[in-house]
């Protein structure tokens, strides 16, 4: 899973056609750490539909900061350009193929 390193690379990833889905963790939370299979294996079964990345909240604090990212694990779902879902905490494979399937229509 691709990790987005700073504003640049985070600029080219939503200019993109697809539909993104943003990680914001640190390697500190236990959460975020519980979290992390089920969102990797979620970016491989959805690999080219949603682009699936993670944020390192220590090591990007500008976005982090831009999306007022206050609690962690926090997961945005973008669509053009647009935060259409968020959740934020510990949360189920379920919930987020939800979110993911509403995303992609």
């Amino acid at each position: 899973m691709k990790k987005v390193e700073n504003k640049k690379d985070y600029d080219s990833l939503i200019a993109q056609e697809k539909p993104v889905l943003l990680d914001f963790y640190a390697d500190w939370c236990p959460p975020c750490q519980a979290l992390l299979p089920v969102v990797e294996k979620l970016s491989e079964e959805y690999k080219g539909s949603v682009e699936i990345q993670k944020v390192n909240i220590d090591e990007n604090k500008e976005l982090a900061s831009q999306f007022q990212v206050r609690s962690i694990p926090a997961l945005f779902f973008i669509k053009n350009e647009e935060i259409v879902d968020r959740v934020v905490g510990l949360t189920s494979d379920s919930v987020l193929r939800e979110k993911i399937a509403k995303v992609l229509n």
